[in-house]
Parts: C-alpha cells; structure tokens; sequence
C-alpha cells in the first residue's frame, strides 16, 4: 500500500497492479505450492479487531487451532484502542504466541517475518484491497465477506489471488455447511428438475443494528489514520460514525446487499451454476430508522439470471430484507415446477408441484418431488445472528486445511468476485432506479 493516501481509486490499482511483475518474479513457483507439514506451526495476524473477528471468526479459529497447529501472533488496528483490546482479550489464551504484538497498520504487519497468514476483517469496502496487501506480500488470508463493494476493487483482488495463488477464503460460510452442499448435490442430480424461481429474505427488528454510539462518543480522529481508513474512496473530513458505523454508509458499505444478500445469493450461483444475474432491478428506501444513515432499512430486488446467449431459459429471484420488522425471519426457497426445497427446514417437498387434476386438463403428467430431508442428522442455523456458529466453524476450518493442503477452499475468490458482481449491481438499481445488466464479455455493469 502507497503512504500517500491522496492517491485515487485508479492510480491505486494502477499502481497495484504495475506491483505485481516484481514481486511475482521473485517468489518461486515452489513457494506458491509448498505443502506446510503437520509440525509446522502457522502463525496467523489479525487485521482488524472487529466485532465480527472477536465474536464469530476468533470462536471458530480456537475450535481448530490446537488440533491443525495454527496460533495468532499479533494484531493490526487503525484505533490503539482496538489494538489494546485485543491484546487484552487474547492475553493467556490457548493458540496464542506469548510474543503477540501490535502493529499501527498493514505495513508494519508485512514488514514482519514472523506472519504466514492473515484473518482479515476490516469495514466492508476495505476487504478486496486488503486482500491485495495479504497476498502480494506472500500471505494466505481468511477474507470475511463481502468481498467487494466496487467492481475495480473485486477484479484488482481476485487478479491478485489468482496471480500468486495464495490460499483464499471468502467468508461466505454456507459453502461449508452439509446441508447447503446436500441440496446442491440434489439440484445436480437432476432431481429436482430447473429451478424455476427463488425466494430469499433477510428480516429483524433491531434499532441498534449496525450502530455504535457509546464508541462514537468516545473515539478521537487523533487515535487512528483517518486517511489510511478511507483507501481508495473519496477523501473526507472525519467522521466517527463513518468509521464505527460504516455499514450504514455509502460508499464505505452498501449496508443490506453486501452484509446479508451476499451469503445467500451466493448459493443462488453455487447451486445454478450461473456466475452473475443477467439483470437486475431494486427497489428500497430509510422507512423506520431515521437516524441519519444512508443505506436503505427496507430493500428488495428482482435478479433475472440464466444464460448469456439463450434468454430462453433462466428463473428469477426474489429477495427481500428489512430492519424493522423480524416476521419471516431468514429463508431461502428454491422452487421447481415439481416442488420445492426449504434451506430453514432442511426440507425437500412436493409443495407447490404440478397435481394430477391440472397436468391432465393439459395432457401432461403430474410433477411431483418425492418428500425427503436434505440431511436427518444435521441442523445448520441460518438465523440473523450469526455467532460462533456450526458453519462459521466448519468454514474456518476449511481454510485452515487448505493452508495446510495447498488445496483451493470452500469459498474460491471466485466465488466472492462473482457475490461481489450481484451485489453491485444490486445496490446500483437501487441507488439508479434503472435496470442494471452485467456484460460478461467486458466484465462491466451497464445501466440501461
């Protein structure tokens, strides 16, 4: 990363990417690929002390650790007081080095010898670059989701990735979860006939979502690097709720889309096969808490997705999430012209399938998906709440195995550039109000 933080988002990546040659050039082809042997301890850094690490990330890292010989060794943080926090939190905890340090940024992180992978879970638009800095210095990383909120940010990232072949995870944690791997082993099998539409929403009632207050009082601009903070995004004055309470700004998140829509669409591309929606519409707005946020507290889009070349076929999705009201809880419905597949019961049933009495009006017959469970011995929570979570866990693990293995994790960095692509171009139809399409050729979002 550049110490003169006034550079733009082009030169930035301009700049990241004339990086690249170098540094490739000088790390060997055996270092991409080298397998880490079960003695060799992994010596993990934590970029960003956020709620998210303390609360989900650092549980499922602990619950593996010991077992796969990994440990955390210091922690990187914009706020000395985060930093303190974390060293407070960790001090004589299991899987951690009693050398642990603190560093001021990602500078001072890579400049270390003593780093070979890296958590990172940073404000959402800061994922993707920081991804770049972890893996152009020779780092594997656990990068949470969303990947992206800006489809430079995602291309320079997943180039990166894909350049150095650094192991990457993408926290979209459903790609670990036994349930979600059984129904798309349904779908694949053919059984359940082409997805013909889905249904996916995300609701709560929770006025303190996403707010920080008692810290945006405390906080001081004197205590972090403001202009480190802001990256590539448009340079302004300080603003302690832009940085505590970013998901509920524009451009630094785009609130909904990024932090709830990116985990289930991503099961949408998973399960179809598609890589991105055809199109989209949006539509949404600031109904109930009007306490000077800019992302919506209601959203809804409608994504058309299926082939490039044959408009022919596809199905839609439908989703829906709101802040204001938690009826409907977290669902996803994957319907076929035979039935449907419910991810919060684990369920596959007929419900809704073609009967007798109406295929026969049109001489056709009857289609019906036999009722069975995805998985009888297994409950994954899809709740809103996500803690120290079976999913969370299993994903973390994943990565931890495949830094070990070399091996490429649940969540590819595809996988999160093609999440990234839906969500931007879903937060563009509803900042717009016009239909927005992906050029898939150009790799560009059009608004028509």
């Amino acid at each position: 990363m550049e110490n003169n933080h006034q550079t733009s988002r082009r030169d930035f990546l301009k700049k990241t990417a004339l990086g690249t040659a170098g540094l490739a050039m000088s790390m060997s082809a055996s270092s991409y690929a080298r397998i880490i042997g079960s003695n060799d301890r992994v010596r993990v850094g934590i970029v960003g002390f956020s709620d998210r690490f303390r609360q989900s990330l650092l549980p499922a890292f602990m619950n593996h650790a010991k077992e796969l010989n990994f440990e955390l060794v210091g922690v990187s943080d914009l706020w000395n007081r985060r930093r303190d926090e974390c060293e407070a939190h960790l001090k004589d905890k299991p899987n951690v080095n009693k050398k642990f340090f603190k560093v001021r940024n990602n500078d001072e992180l890579y400049a270390r010898k003593d780093v070979d992978a890296v958590i990172i879970s940073t404000a959402d638009f800061q994922h993707a670059l920081h991804c770049v800095e972890a893996v152009r210095s020779g780092r594997d990383a656990y990068v949470e989701k969303p990947f992206a909120e800006s489809l430079d940010d995602a291309k320079a990232a997943l180039k990166a990735v894909e350049e150095t072949g650094k192991i990457v995870q993408i926290g979209s944690q459903r790609r670990s979860a036994p349930n979600y791997w059984a129904a798309n082993d349904y779908i694949k099998s053919g059984k359940f006939g082409d997805i013909s539409m889905v249904e996916m929403t995300w609701n709560v009632n929770q006025p303190g979502r996403w707010r920080r207050a008692q810290l945006v009082s405390e906080i001081k601009k004197e205590d972090i690097d403001w202009d480190r903070f802001l990256l590539n995004r448009p340079k302004v004055e300080w603003n302690p709720r832009y940085y505590l309470e970013y998901r509920l700004f524009y451009p630094y998140s785009s609130g909904i889309p990024g932090q709830w829509m990116s985990h289930q669409i991503d099961t949408v591309h998973w399960f179809s096969g598609y890589d991105h929606p055809r199109s989209v519409v949006a539509n949404g707005g600031i109904y109930v808490w009007k306490d000077g946020r800019m992302n919506a507290d209601t959203f809804t889009a409608v994504f058309d997705y299926g082939p490039d070349n044959d408009p022919t076929k596809g199905f839609q999705v439908l989703y829906s999430s709101r802040m204001h009201n938690e009826a409907g809880g977290v669902k996803e419905y994957y319907f076929s012209n035979g039935g449907m597949i419910n991810l919060d019961t684990n369920k596959i049933s007929p419900e809704g399938g073609l009967k007798a009495e109406y295929a026969k009006a049109m001489n056709m017959q009857p289609n019906l998906l036999a009722e069975t469970s995805l998985r009888s011995d297994i409950k994954m929570e899809t709740g809103a709440n996500t803690g120290g979570d079976p999913m969370t866990s299993l994903h973390m693990r994943n990565w931890l195995e495949c830094v070990r293995s070399r091996k490429q994790p649940n969540a590819s960095v595809k996988a999160g550039y093609n999440h990234s692509v839906a969500n931007i171009m879903a937060t563009k139809a509803l900042h717009t109000g016009k239909r927005v399409t992906f050029d898939a050729q150009k790799q560009e979002i059009i608004t028509s």
